[in-house]
């Protein structure tokens, strides 16, 4: 019996449901990456920060066995596998329920079933499922009856994998395909300052428990201090599972960091129940309150806002620290994301896609990124009203400018006093601090009061047009 282990966004060996059975059931066992080009979004971090993971769990396998991969749409791929494997009778993979992964798995469901190959899937990805945790059957739409019945819940513990007891394929089977992805790798960037693997993203958990877990609660607002996990990466490619980490919070002694960061683990498994709920919640808001809003979507300031040119030194940070490195504090996400939509009356989905194509974080189905959110299109965890000031939000988590002079070299010799708004120096202040507002920094591009009217009016009316 011969049976293929299909990757997709578990990339590990260890503590990886679908894997361990393989290994456990399969007299012969592929192992299966396939990459779909129609999936690709070329020159996007978040595109080369996934298939930099892909390329290292790849070398890591072929240095004792063998990872086949394959280009083209999943059945193509698949027809082309069984074409030159013939014996396959058994498939297994780590089920996706959200957007394009839950469509890919129904139509491979019924392909694998014509070819009558059994499917073994399991759900990896999330501590508990979109269906496990109900009221009476319904999905919840508030999250903190949602964490009470969470939090009572027996959690599963990591679980071996081992690779000997299988034998698994190693002679090439798509020659041609592995010349393709071996100068595919060769395109991407390589990412220094970004370390990959399962190795790597256990110890950065290790680090992230011993150091920095217990002040969680305290630090993980403030960029400067940059003291929040760093996991999203590694849970969104799979390259450490839900499982380890929980394990690993449980064995901390107890803080009110330690029951934050559970929390936040409780919220991806919320919001990825939400995702299952509202299938279409990327193309339009949740609530029908807000699908009205009539946004102003000035491209021109759209640009000024990727490009941190806003003249609010929090937004303009951030969108450096973005644009430079892949990644954003979570913080600075909904600050980012609250102006866009309130100051400048954007559409949250410009913002959604991108950085859907910027961060090497973004997973939609554990809300990387809290578009809906930021927009008060969601579910009603955050009220419309609920608008950030940016720069009460700069003086409350970034007080001194810290961070702020590191992704904005402009304003580096800025006085606290005018760090959050540089725009009430005089023209005196600007020559001695070396600035001049307009021209090496931008003076604001909107008035916050002003615009958190306009935005509160257009959400009223939202309201009243879907009522109609």
């Amino acid at each position: 019996m011969t049976s293929v282990m299909w990757f997709r966004k578990d990339l590990r060996l260890s503590d990886n449901k679908a894997l361990a059975k393989a290994c456990e059931e399969s007299e012969e066992l592929i192992l299966f990456f396939q990459l779909n080009p129609e999936q690709f979004i070329e020159g996007s971090p978040n595109h080369q920060a996934f298939f930099s993971s892909v390329a290292y769990l790849k070398k890591q396998i072929d240095q004792h066995r063998h990872l086949h991969v394959h280009f083209g749409n999943p059945k193509d791929s698949f027809k082309e596998l069984l074409k030159a494997v013939p014996e396959i009778t058994d498939i297994y993979f780590n089920t996706d329920e959200t957007g394009y992964g839950a469509t890919r798995d129904q139509e491979m469901r019924t392909f694998f079933k014509e070819q009558k190959i059994q499917v073994h899937e399991f759900m990896d990805g999330y501590l508990h499922g979109a269906r496990e945790i109900t009221r009476n059957g319904n999905y919840y739409k508030v999250y903190t009856p949602y964490y009470k019945k969470w939090i009572e819940q027996v959690k599963e513990s990591p679980i071996e994998v081992n690779l000997s007891k299988t034998t698994v394929k190693s002679q090439l089977i798509f020659e041609k395909e592995e010349a393709r992805f071996k100068t595919f790798c060769e395109q991407l960037p390589v990412l220094d300052d970004q370390p990959l693997g399962e190795a790597y993203a256990i110890e950065r958990l290790k680090k992230f428990v011993k150091e920095d877990l217990k002040v969680y609660d305290q630090k993980r607002d403030i960029p400067e201090a940059d003291q929040t996990s760093r996991l999203s990466r590694h849970l969104r490619t799979g390259e450490i599972s839900i499982r380890t980490v929980w394990q690993a919070v449980q064995k901390a002694p107890n803080s009110t960091g330690k029951t934050t960061f559970e929390k936040e683990l409780c919220w991806r498994d919320f919001y990825h129940m939400i995702y299952v709920a509202f299938p279409k919640q990327k193309e339009e808001s949740i609530q029908e309150n807000y699908r009205y809003v009539e946004w102003e979507n000035k491209r021109a300031d759209f640009k000024k806002w990727q490009a941190g040119q806003t003249g609010f030194p929090i937004v303009d940070a951030a969108m450096h620290q973005l644009n430079e490195t892949g990644w954003m504090h979570n913080r600075l996400r909904m600050i980012t994301a609250s102006f866009l939509t309130k100051d400048l009356l954007i559409d949250w989905r410009w913002g959604e896609k991108y950085f859907q194509q910027m961060l090497v974080d973004y997973d939609p189905a554990s809300n990387i990124g809290g578009w809906q959110w930021a927009a008060s299109t969601g579910t009603d965890a955050v009220p419309y009203f609920r608008i950030f000031n940016p720069t009460t939000q700069s003086e409350k988590f970034d007080p001194k400018g810290d961070f702020i002079r590191t992704f904005v070299p402009e304003l580096k010799a800025i006085p606290n006093k005018f760090i959050h708004q540089p725009e009430k120096m005089t023209e005196a202040q600007q020559k001695e601090y070396g600035i001049q507002l307009g021209e090496t920094y931008p003076l604001p591009i909107v008035d916050h009061k002003e615009q958190r009217k306009r935005a509160l009016a257009k959400y009223e009316f939202s309201k009243e047009r879907a009522q109609e």
